[in-house]
């Protein structure tokens, strides 16, 4: 498991749309990575909605929003048009994000648990929530920024 001070595990992942993200793309930025079971489900959902009405939010505090599960790009972009995500939702097919992140304990895994890590602008993990509350976690996020 991480912990604050850790640096944060580089990863090169797709998003919904087909673009290739890596986290050092967002060096000087800090990113909140939320990692969802399963797409288009009553708590990915809520926290993806959260995170949405949340957005400009983060940006005033020079935040990046990144979901992530192990949905294929074809669910995540019909999870992302059906709610009007305005964030990147990352494809981590090969579960090799969600293992480092400790999000799963192995490729077998069906879904991610519900993790959710604040990433500094230094690339080091300034918070870890091995379990949280898909409803609550959008404004805690933004109050750790």
């Amino acid at each position: 498991m991480l912990k604050p001070g850790d640096v944060a595990p580089e990863f090169k992942v797709q998003d919904h749309t087909g673009r290739t993200h890596t986290l050092s793309e967002y060096r000087g930025k800090s990113v909140v990575l939320w990692f969802y079971p399963k797409a288009d489900t009553p708590g990915c959902t809520a926290e993806g909605c959260g995170f949405r009405d949340q957005r400009a939010q983060y940006q005033k505090k020079n935040a990046e929003i990144l979901g992530i599960s192990f949905d294929t790009p074809e669910e995540n972009k019909g999870f992302a048009e059906k709610f009007g995500f305005n964030f990147p939702l990352l494809c981590d097919t090969d579960r090799k994000v969600g293992v480092a992140y400790g999000a799963c304990d192995d490729a077998q895994a069906p879904n991610a648990r519900r993790v959710g890590v604040i990433i500094g602008p230094d690339g080091k993990v300034k918070a870890y929530y091995p379990k949280v509350d898909a409803r609550a976690f959008p404004q805690q996020a933004l109050s750790e920024l």
